[in-house]
């Protein structure tokens, strides 16, 4: 059990790096966002012939959650990247604390962040959804904030560069989202030696990653049919990777000598 002093330190880490994000202006980064995002999805809501009112929800649902992704995974490099590049992770690491505290306090200084987009994307999405729907699409959405923190986390710490660790995280989340439609357009082709092959790999690369294609779906917006259920296994599908992804960021962080 984690003893007072160490907890301590470990939840002062959490907040200045709640409070670094704040002094770099993230939320107001986010607002600028989702006003560009209502800004085009009425603008499609007004060209649309028919069904505009579900083209304006799904449209909203989509760029709220890639903006929120986006500087989510943005800001956990770049502070990252940062801290290394100014010693202040060094510096950090030499006071009499486990290293396993300062980046336990990071992460969860990352994860209280994810809280405010999602948070703000429910409270959007309930003016086109009933609120229960919006609930459960923002709960969703924090889940998918926290593995893409984890990760872009774990990315920061070993690629030690912003450009690389951005490309990996990104790399990942659309590989993540989409690894499921290559599953299905392997089964509808030719099975060939080299399709069925292919068709291994993909399967293979689907039991490491997340499916987090099914995660935040915009069709509990616009259809209302998100459940109890979908977003218990979301959740439990987040806990496990989050972990295994802070397991394999403390390996590398105490493999290293600083």
């Amino acid at each position: 059990m984690m003893r007072a002093p160490t907890l301590h330190a470990g939840l002062c880490i959490a907040r200045y790096t709640l409070v670094e994000a704040l002094r770099n202006r993230l939320l107001w980064l986010f607002g600028a966002g989702a006003l560009g995002v209502l800004g085009l999805s009425s603008f499609l809501h007004a060209l649309a012939l028919t069904e505009s009112a579900q083209l304006e929800t799904a449209v909203l649902a989509a760029l709220l959650r890639l903006v929120s992704i986006f500087l989510i995974a943005t800001f956990v490099i770049t502070s990252m990247v940062r801290e290394s590049a100014d010693k202040g992770a060094e510096l950090l690491l030499a006071l009499p604390l486990p290293r396993a505290v300062y980046l336990l306090g990071k992460l969860a200084g990352f994860g209280a962040l994810a809280l405010l987009p999602a948070v703000l994307s429910g409270l959007l999405a309930s003016w086109f959804a009933p609120p229960a729907q919006a609930a459960l699409w923002a709960a969703s959405l924090l889940c998918e904030l926290w593995i893409v923190a984890a990760f872009s986390l774990l990315c920061a710490l070993t690629l030690q560069q912003t450009l690389p660790a951005l490309a990996a995280a990104g790399a990942f989340y659309l590989l993540a989202r989409a690894v499921a439609t290559f599953q299905l357009l392997g089964q509808s082709a030719a099975a060939t030696p080299l399709q069925r092959t292919l068709d291994h790999g993909i399967d293979a690369i689907a039991l490491l990653l997340p499916h987090l294609d099914r995660f935040t779906r915009s069709d509990w917006l616009v259809y209302h049919n998100g459940g109890a259920a979908e977003l218990a296994a979301i959740a439990l599908q987040s806990a496990i990777y989050v972990g295994l992804l802070a397991a394999a960021a403390l390996f590398d962080l105490y493999r290293k000598n600083i």
